[in-house]
């Protein structure tokens, strides 16, 4: 019987799902191992039933994020953080720096949008629509969140690191990744 498996990007590059699709050739025999539900390889937007395996990828900076992290812990027996905007927080979590100010996210959405001199903004705002999810105070990583089962760190990891993990999950046998594939000098 096929695995399932679900894979998500939150707050991150998407760089980590390229990554998995640099498995190559690879891809097939994988096919043959597993279907895949809500993901953006088949463009499913919900859940269709119990995955044994959600990867994903990216942090938590707003609502949206956490509430699609919340549902990939409810749908998944196994949830692995990939890459390090999930792990540790990536770029995104450069915005938690801005610690001094009186209003933090406040300060950077001003720098963002308001006073750097690489920005145009003609109406000089901050996009305010009720339809963008509401921003956090900060950005948390996976396990900030949620219960993380696996770790996969790497900008973005390699494909082989993927694959190895991905093949150690879906057949249900122990490895250990080389040393190689998980150093990061």
């Amino acid at each position: 019987m096929k695995k399932r498996i679900a894979t998500v990007s939150l707050a991150g590059c998407f760089g980590c799902h390229m990554s998995l699709l640099d498995i190559d050739e690879r891809l097939l025999d994988l096919l043959k191992l597993v279907e895949f539900d809500r993901s953006p390889f088949n463009d499913f937007k919900r859940f269709t039933g119990r995955c044994d395996i959600g990867l994903v990828e990216g942090g938590c900076c707003n609502e949206e994020n956490v509430h699609t992290l919340h549902e990939f812990r409810a749908n998944c027996d196994i949830l692995v953080a990939v890459g390090q905007c999930a792990v540790m927080g990536g770029l995104p979590v450069m915005r938690n720096a801005i610690m001094h100010a009186e209003d933090p996210l406040r300060e950077c959405l001003e720098t963002a949008y308001l006073d750097s001199e690489y920005v145009l903004n003609p109406t000089n705002s901050i996009p305010n629509d009720p339809a963008l999810p509401l921003l956090l105070d900060k950005v948390y990583t996976l396990a900030d969140v949620v219960k993380v089962d696996y770790q996969i760190p790497g900008c973005p990891p390699s494909s082989e690191t993927l694959w190895q993990t991905l093949n150690a999950l879906i057949t249900g046998h122990r490895q250990r990744l080389p040393y190689e594939l998980i150093k990061y000098d």
